[in-house]
């Protein structure tokens, strides 16, 4: 339970930095946006490290119990690395888009 708490703890810490960051340019909106990037770069790369950690472990297990079929897991393993961090990426290229690209109004 105390790791849960830490964990939540600092995923509100990064999730409300860019609203602060944001929120002094003294528009009346632009703590949306700001709220909006570091919820989703925070929830992408929340989801995108459990993903990657249950496939780390899972892989690792699976070498464990059968070494001679190493190859082929770890051939799947290195694609759904690469798939899980593309979703972490566009979760970066959202964030961006809402503090860069989005006009304040």
């Amino acid at each position: 339970m105390r790791m849960i708490g830490k964990l939540v703890f600092w995923s509100v810490v990064f999730c409300l930095l860019p609203m602060a960051a944001m929120a002094e340019d003294g528009s009346g909106a632009s703590w949306g946006y700001g709220l909006g990037a570091g919820l989703a770069v925070g929830l992408a790369g929340l989801g995108c490290g459990i993903g990657q950690g249950l496939t780390a472990g899972n892989t690792t297990a699976g070498i464990a119990r059968n070494p001679g079929a190493a190859g082929t897991m770890f051939t799947n393993y290195i694609l759904g690395m690469v798939l899980i961090e593309s979703i972490a990426i566009y979760g970066l290229v959202v964030g961006l888009l809402l503090v860069f690209a989005l006009p304040a109004s």
